[in-house]
């Protein structure tokens, strides 16, 4: 069998080089206000790639002030194909500010937050949506030195999301609209920031108030949802996202319904099912790789003790219209 190599240290790169611990430390840490020659800092990086060097994550931590690791917090249900890009491209983004996101799926069954930002020693930790205040002081005790977000009311970005569903249905003659509502907990609180938005658009236009009908992803609760809009008189639905929308085809489906000439269905997400349903689901679609680059742009403006930038705008994001409207 063969024995585990032996972990490279920062003095096996200074006898390589020649130099002190310390000088190795000025150089791999880019310490400012020290004047390190040239050939001398060429002899380290050399000797340190050469050795395969790779420092310890506490050792960062101690030179720099804190670790450059994210937590990223994932709620605990089924993650689809919009939050796994939202992830992969929000990793790159935090990747090309010398930050590495780690992910934890929340809830009951795994460890407690803030343990695993003490595990991990995570200078930031994000949500999907805001922490309640005894998660946030946990998570501060923890060793966080950024939590985001953090306060009420953070959720209300995503209420464009729902204005752009309902105008597009508006634009198009709908007087009397819907909203699909998940029935899975933990996406109520981005469902309802979402049905703001629909609420807002329709009394602006001089409408009712959408009729606000529970789901899932089983047939016979969708076919239930659309028998309610039906009864109501309702034309358009706008559904809390792309899978909830391609749910309620299934269940016009089962009353021998069709989109748009019964009943128009818009999504959210533009996940790439949307385009394969039939019909083909018209959806609300995020610049994800520019949501995420706002997104580390704002981590790392809080890290360095600035002004935040704003994370999230309607700029972002975009109708795309399909069949089922």
């Amino acid at each position: 069998m063969t024995p585990a190599a032996k972990r490279v240290t920062s003095a096996d790169v200074a006898q390589a080089a020649g130099v002190s611990r310390t000088t190795v430390s000025f150089v791999l840490n880019d310490k400012p206000g020290y004047s390190i020659p040239e050939e001398t800092r060429r002899r380290i990086l050399e000797a340190a790639e050469r050795l395969d060097y790779r420092p310890r994550a506490s050792a960062r931590s101690l030179a720099a002030g804190r670790s450059d690791i994210v937590l990223l917090a994932v709620p605990d249900l089924p993650i689809g194909a919009g939050i796994s890009r939202f992830i992969e491209e929000l990793a790159g983004a935090l990747a090309g500010h010398g930050l590495t996101m780690v992910t934890h799926l929340a809830g009951a069954r795994g460890r407690p937050l803030p343990d695993v930002c003490a595990a991990v020693d995570a200078s930031v930790v994000i949500g999907f949506d805001s922490f309640d205040e005894d998660t946030v002081q946990a998570l501060y005790r923890a060793g966080a030195d950024v939590v985001l977000p953090a306060r009420a009311g953070a959720s209300l970005a995503l209420q464009p999301i729902g204005r752009l569903q309902a105008d597009h249905l508006i634009g198009r003659g709908h007087r009397r609209l819907g909203y699909a509502m998940p029935e899975h907990p933990d996406l109520r609180s981005m469902a309802e920031a979402r049905l703001d938005g629909v609420v807002e658009a329709c009394l602006d236009a001089g409408l009712e108030r959408p009729v606000v009908l529970s789901t899932s992803l089983e047939i016979a609760r969708a076919a239930q949802a659309v028998a309610g809009w039906t009864e109501r008189s309702v034309t358009g639905v706008c559904a809390f996202n792309d899978e909830t929308a391609i749910a309620v085809l299934a269940g016009m489906r089962e009353h021998g319904l069709a989109a748009p000439g019964d009943l128009a269905v818009v999504g959210v997400d533009d996940i790439p099912t949307a385009r394969l349903a039939a019909p083909p689901i018209t959806t609300v679609c995020f610049d994800l790789p520019e949501v995420a680059r706002h997104r580390a742009e704002e981590i790392v403006a809080v890290l360095s003790g600035r002004e935040s930038p704003v994370a999230f705008t309607s700029a972002l994001l975009q109708v795309v219209p399909r069949s089922s409207t």
